[in-house]
């Protein structure tokens, strides 16, 4: 091993007055290589299934540790080619499978100044300028959900799962203060996988799960449940955007209902939280500020690269239980000291800055900004609802409430459905969910492409009745 000091050069840093240096010619063989493996791939999806991919990977990667290395920008020029030609791009109009969003430009660019900063937020001493830009940033937009709350705060998360266990943490905590019975999760059979999950992870009942076979929680089901519960510790769970039909829970009225039972409310709104930034579009979130947490997911609507998920809660000191002592780095000569407290942010110790690139997104659109993204993508849901009405060949399942259609070939059964999309995948023409309802399974297409036209819809359902047997 050589000694510091030895004539061996090691590998430059990203990061000092030289870092932008060593950079800016590892950014043109990365750029290069991306567009490069983006041509290579030619269209939404790599072509020939799972055992094609890995094999082309596989061919690229050669030995995963080779004993000699082959220089950086041979080792990025392959391996960032190879990525970019096996990976499915949700900037394709054709890649509408799931929640996936292109990320925006200006979001991935602040990404890599994140990355060659890496402020790491567990201890203010690593992060002292991304852990303020996370304070205020996460204020602002806490704001936008609780207005009228006494402090409004959020904590940044990986994404809805991990939001979604914290809101399971602090109502478990919560109850534990008030009564040695378990608390019980009642959520609809609509609710995101994580949520029972996170149930299970923090050893609670399993949740209670009421049946939802119009796609939102019904009141009146609630109603009941609650009554059943007769005061026991209880968190209801009501989400603003499902995962199969984007739809939303009737929020008012169920907030009522835990109002009236003295039951606290968490509204997993990972989707459609960013309604709130459109004045046109925020109405169907009526009622979301009554909830005692609120899950959002910003690499969704808010076209971030992952990981830009958020809770967000009306009073800071709600946070409380998450608050931890680790002597090297919160220690409390520091707190009195003024030097912030950044581990009860989150259980995670290491925690990279992902605040930048939101708060970079912020401030070039603003909130009308984002909120045209927001309203563009439901009005392209809904233009290609209408063409699917009117096209002979194919169902559609419902009006869309956020950005997802569902439908299908007319007449078509759940096995040939399948197939269908399957097909679609093997030859990386379009990349289709599923989804099913009581109805049956469905196609599902997730529209989160702000640039994607009236003709790029006539192209998906051209491709879709191609691949349907006749």
């Amino acid at each position: 091993m050589p000694a510091p000091g030895a004539d061996q050069t090691p590998a430059p840093l990203a990061g000092g007055t030289e870092g932008p240096r060593a950079l800016r010619p590892l950014l043109e063989t990365v750029l290069h290589a991306l567009g490069q493996g983006a041509t290579a791939r030619g269209g939404p999806f790599p072509p020939g299934g799972p055992d094609a991919v890995t094999a082309r990977l596989r061919t690229a990667l050669g030995p995963a540790l080779p004993e000699h290395g082959t220089g950086a920008h041979e080792a990025l020029r392959t391996l960032v080619r190879a990525l970019a030609e096996g990976s499915a791009d949700p900037a394709d109009p054709r890649c509408a499978a799931h929640l996936h969003g292109p990320p925006l430009a200006l979001a991935a660019a602040a990404d890599l100044a994140a990355a060659a900063l890496n402020p790491s937020l567990d201890s203010w001493d690593q992060a002292p300028a991304a852990s303020a830009l996370e304070i205020l940033t996460t204020r602002a937009l806490a704001a936008l959900v609780h207005p009228a709350g006494p402090a409004p705060d959020a904590l940044v998360t990986t994404g809805g799962t991990e939001s979604n266990q914290l809101a399971l943490l602090l109502a478990r905590e919560a109850a534990r203060a008030r009564s040695a019975d378990p608390l019980t999760v009642v959520c609809g059979a609509n609710a995101h996988h994580s949520v029972h999950r996170a149930a299970w992870l923090l050893g609670l009942p399993a949740p209670q799960t009421l049946p939802t076979p119009a796609g939102v929680l019904d009141p009146a089901d609630l109603a009941a449940a609650l009554d059943d519960r007769h005061g026991a510790p209880t968190l209801v769970v009501a989400t603003a955007g499902t995962t199969d039909t984007g739809r939303i829970d009737p929020i008012p009225k169920l907030a009522d209902l835990c109002d009236a039972h003295d039951t606290p409310l968490h509204v997993d709104a990972a989707y459609g939280g960013p309604l709130l930034f459109s004045d046109t579009l925020r109405p169907a979130l009526d009622g979301l500020d009554r909830a005692r947490t609120v899950t959002l997911d910003l690499h969704k609507l808010g076209w971030q690269p992952v990981a830009a998920g958020l809770l967000a809660v009306p009073d800071t000191t709600w946070l409380g239980p998450l608050a931890h002592r680790a002597p090297y780095l919160n220690p409390a000569d520091d707190i009195e000291a003024g030097h912030p407290d950044l581990l009860g942010r989150s259980p995670r110790t290491s925690r990279r800055p992902d605040i930048l690139k939101i708060a970079v997104t912020l401030r070039a659109l603003g909130r009308r900004g984002l909120g045209d993204l927001v309203e563009r993508v439901c009005a392209t849901a809904q233009l290609l609802a209408d063409r699917i009405e009117a096209h002979p060949a194919f169902e559609l399942h419902d009006r869309p409430t956020l950005s997802t259609v569902l439908f299908r070939p007319t007449g078509t059964d759940d096995r040939t459905l399948a197939d269908i999309r399957r097909r679609l995948l093997d030859h990386g023409t379009a990349v289709l969910g599923r989804a099913t309802t009581p109805e049956g399974l469905w196609l599902k297409a997730t529209l989160l492409n702000p640039h994607t036209r009236p003709d790029d819809l006539d192209a998906l359902l051209d491709l879709v009745e191609g691949h349907t047997p006749r």
